[in-house]
Parts: structure tokens; C-alpha cells; sequence
């Protein structure tokens, strides 16, 4: 890996950059059958990249045939793990090759700060692939504990064919959490990238072939989740849909699942997550630091995003202080391509304007804002917002109880233990949530009572690619991303009884 992330790296890049446009579909690039395309447009101008193949219903029929036919065929599913294994490693390899390219691709058509997409995303999406790879010789069968006179093995066999479904907020990292359980398991895949943010994954399809992963086994169809999104989930021969989004759409796939022919349906969905602070706590810049990186990460446009601040009120005034140091020091906004800045454009001027009519409301009702809450650098024609936080918010308010998906932060103060604990819980979701405590008795006691499937202590983290991810309650449904945990609902059990004679 020789890249690096410079201005004039970045520069050169972009002149040899190549659009991946079209479907990727038994091994090639093809047009969607009704000749159909639709923009895909930097957020941090307003100007459109390219035309993307707009796949409909047609498309993702030919896509699961193929997906079907190689699955069938066992050009896949009939390797043995260790050779799966290696042309995944391979894969991985390839994605780290093109880092830069992929980082690029990324922070274009997502808005997302290249150093960001350069440094984690891309690599995580590697590290992930890596990671599932090395489980595929690892992980093994079992042996019932039966009587003497009979043997029952308890195999896990792929399920067949693998709809993913994914968000515009980390597309390549997306795609690397639903491939890389999916495909060591031995299923064949279809991929519908959001339709704001296709490039990437249409690239790192084209790679994963190059690795060696067969014809049909990896297929990508981009378009409107009203037509190719639907699609798969309505298609009769998908047995899984593997959906990241929100929590409205989520519903969508469990009710096409009922229609149709009940397949599987792993959902992991929105957060309003809570970050609450003790009263004990010593390092308060420390503190700040993780609050402002929870909440302003990815421009707030992350399901895990801490956008609420639970903070003792003892101690509010000073964290505060000490974050708007810090925001002024730390988070400028600017050009996603400018390799030192940590704040890029919102994904469309939609959401753009979705964002700032939760904050106009915000204003409306008298809430007090600390700094931002309006839009900025618009002369770019791109669509930023600055980083808004509003103090002394209740906790039924609009903006203490819906997720934004923007960089708006909620700061709820609290008197006691019990109260910080409500409020934490006193939301529909239960995907994340950070603690900070330096009695270990505190952190023992809250971290078991707040709801959720992540919860940090005395950090910003949503674990890594050891740990399961997902959430209570409106968070997730039929499974986790990540972890060995990932495989279970990739696979179905299957129990073979031996009567000896």
C-alpha cells in the first residue's frame, strides 16, 4: 500500500478517476434493461458525477437467476472454507490497493471528509472482509450429546441467496459488514446500494470478481429503493434480506417478507443515542472530545451518533465550556477533499433541509442554542450544515426524541442517578450509548440498565469487528452486523440423526 493522503495525490487521483456506472450482474457491467439512469451529485457542490444504471424489478430477476444459478452450481457454496478463505483475503488485499480510489469515490458522492473515508472507512470495509475470511476454517460443526446408539451432527449451511440493502452514510463499510458473513458462509449476493451513493460498491464488486469470487456470486443492481429496493424484497427467491437504514423503511422489508415467501430479514436501523456523564468524572476535556466526535462524526449522519448529551448539571456548564473550545478548534467544515478537515456536506439538499427545519422548530419553541443551527458556505452550491447544539433541552422535545441523522446536538441535563438512567431509556430505540463514570461501581450498575446493544464506558465506540452490533427495541431486528455473531442468521441449522446399527 503506497498511497497517501495528500492535495496533490488526492488531485492526481481524481484526473484518472473512473466512474463504475452501470449494474454489475453474473460477472460484468451491464445497462439496466429499460435503459434507464439516474444522477448521482457531489453534496459539496451540487454537480452531478455521473448517470448510474437505474435497475428496476427486471434487473434484480436476472441478478438472483444468476445469483441462484451459481449457487446451485457450487462454485461458491461448494468450496472448501480454507479456499473461500483465500480468495476473500485476496479480495481484501485488493481493497487496501485501492484505498485512495475507493476513499475518493466515497467522500464525492457521500460528502464524507476524505481523511475520514481514507482512513477508516475504506480501511475497516479490508479489515472486515480480512477478518470474516480467517473465520471460514475456524468456526466448526458440532456433535449432539446423544445416546450411544445414534451420532447427530449439527451443521450450518449457507442460506442461498443473500438480499443486502444498503445505507448512503458509510457505503463501503456497509457493503464490507453484509459481504463479509454473507459470502464465507457460502451464499451468492445482490447488492442495492443507496441510491445517493452506488459508485463505491459497484467498484468493489468489480474488484471481488478480479479476486476470484465466481461469476454470479456477487452482483450489484443500483437504483430507487421504490423499484430495485422493493424488488428484492419482494422477490420469491431471496431467502434473506439484510437491510441497514431507518427504521421506517426497515418495517417495509418485514411486511414484504409476510407477502412473499417469508424469507429472513435482518434489520439494523435508527438510534437516538444517549451519552451520559457522571458527576465524578475528573477529565472533562477528555470528555468533551469523545461528546463532540459522537455527535459530529459523519456530520451527525451515523445511526450511532450521540445526539443526546445526558449530563449531570453539576458539572454542564463546564463540559459545555470545554466543548465549544474545542468545536472552534477542532471541527471545521469545509471541502470533503481537504484532507484536514473533519466536517464535510450533508448527503442531499432534502436532507439538508429536513436537518434544518428540526432546528428552525428547535428555535421556534425557545430552546436555547449554543452555537450553529444554519446553513453554511452556500456560495459552494453544496449543502452544509455547522454543528448546532442546544442546551437545556426537555427531554420530550422534538429534538431530544427523533433522529435527525445531522449535526445537532441535544444537551439534557439531570440531577440524579435514576433520573439519568429515564431519560437514557426514555426513547423508541436502543442501538448505543456512552457512559462516563470514574467510580466502577456506577459504571456497573448504569451500564446494565441502559437499553441498548452497545454501550461505551468512559469513550465514543461502537466496539469493533470482534463485537456484535446492533439494538434493542426499534434499533435492529433478526440479528447483528459484525462478530462471529453475524454468521447465524447467514446460515440455517441443519441436524443429521445416525442410527447405528
Amino acid at each position: 500500500m503506497t498511497d497517501t493522503l495528500t492535495r496533490d495525490a488526492i488531485a492526481q487521483k481524481i484526473k484518472r478517476l473512473e466512474y463504475r456506472n452501470l449494474a454489475f450482474i453474473d460477472g460484468q457491467f451491464v445497462p439496466a434493461r429499460s435503459g434507464k439512469t439516474f444522477p448521482t451529485l457531489n453534496p459539496a457542490t451540487g454537480e452531478v458525477l455521473t448517470e448510474v444504471a437505474a435497475c428496476g424489478s427486471e434487473d434484480v430477476d436476472l441478478a438472483v437467476q444468476a445469483a441462484r444459478r451459481a449457487f446451485n452450481a457450487g462454485v461458491w457454496s461448494g468450496l472448501a472454507p480454507a479456499e473461500r478463505k483465500a480468495i476473500m483475503k485476496r479480495f481484501a488485499d485488493l481493497i487496501d490497493e485501492h484505498r485512495l480510489e475507493l476513499a475518493i469515490l466515497e467522500s464525492l458522492e457521500a460528502g464524507k471528509p476524505i481523511g475520514e473515508c481514507f482512513n477508516v472507512d475504506i480501511p475497516d470495509t479490508a479489515n472486515t472482509i480480512r477478518w470474516n475470511a480467517e473465520t471460514a476454517d475456524k468456526l466448526y460443526d458440532a456433535v449432539a450429546p446423544t445416546a450411544p446408539d445414534v451420532v447427530a451432527t449439527v451443521r450450518r449451511e449457507p442460506l442461498g441467496v443473500v438480499g443486502a440493502v444498503l445505507p448512503w452514510n458509510f457505503p463501503a463499510m456497509m457493503v464490507g459488514w453484509k459481504l463479509g458473513p454473507a459470502l464465507v458462509t457460502g451464499n451468492c449476493v445482490v447488492v442495492k446500494p443507496a441510491q445517493l451513493t452506488s459508485l463505491s460498491t459497484l467498484r468493489i464488486a468489480e474488484l471481488g470478481h478480479k479476486a476470484g469470487i465466481p461469476a454470479g456470486v456477487l452482483n450489484v443492481v443500483p437504483g430507487l429503493g421504490s423499484t430495485a429496493g422493493q424488488a428484492i424484497g419482494m422477490h420469491p427467491d431471496v431467502d434473506l434480506i439484510a437491510f441497514t437504514g431507518s427504521t421506517a423503511v426497515g418495517r417495509r422489508f418485514l411486511e414484504y417478507s409476510a407477502a412473499t415467501n417469508l424469507k429472513r430479514v435482518a434489520l439494523e436501523l435508527g438510534g437516538k443515542n444517549p451519552q451520559v456523564v457522571m458527576p465524578d468524572v475528573s477529565d472533562l476535556k477528555t470528555v468533551a472530545s469523545n461528546v463532540l466526535a459522537s455527535a459530529f462524526w459523519n456530520m451527525g449522519e451515523n445511526c450511532s451518533a450521540g445526539s443526546r448529551l445526558v449530563v449531570h448539571r453539576s458539572i454542564k456548564d463546564a463540559l459545555l465550556d470545554e466543548m465549544l473550545v474545542q468545536l472552534e478548534a477542532d471541527w471545521k467544515t469545509g471541502d470533503p477533499l481537504d484532507p484536514e478537515l473533519r466536517l464535510g456536506a450533508l448527503i442531499q439538499k432534502d436532507h439538508m433541509d429536513k436537518v434544518l427545519g428540526f432546528i428552525d422548530r428547535a428555535k421556534a419553541a425557545g430552546l436555547t442554542l449554543l452555537t450553529g443551527g444554519e446553513r453554511i458556505l452556500e456560495e459552494t452550491g453544496g449543502y452544509f450544515v455547522a454543528p448546532t447544539i442546544f442546551d437545556e433541552v426537555p427531554r420530550d422535545a422534538e429534538i431530544a426524541r427523533e433522529e435527525i441523522f445531522g449535526p445537532v446536538l441535544a444537551v439534557i441535563p439531570f440531577d440524579t442517578e435514576e433520573e439519568a438512567i429515564a431519560i437514557a431509556n426514555d426513547t423508541c430505540y436502543g442501538l448505543a450509548a456512552s457512559l462516563w463514570s470514574d467510580d466502577i461501581s456506577t459504571v456497573h450498575r448504569m451500564s446494565k440498565a441502559i437499553r441498548a446493544g452497545t454501550v461505551s464506558v468512559n469513550c465514543f465506540s461502537e466496539g469493533d469487528i470482534t463485537t456484535p452490533f446492533g439494538g434493542y427495541k426499534q434499533s435492529g431486528f433478526g440479528g447483528r452486523d459484525k462478530s462471529v455473531y453475524a454468521h447465524e442468521h447467514y446460515t440455517e441449522l441443519k441436524t443429521t440423526w445416525i442410527k447405528l446399527a
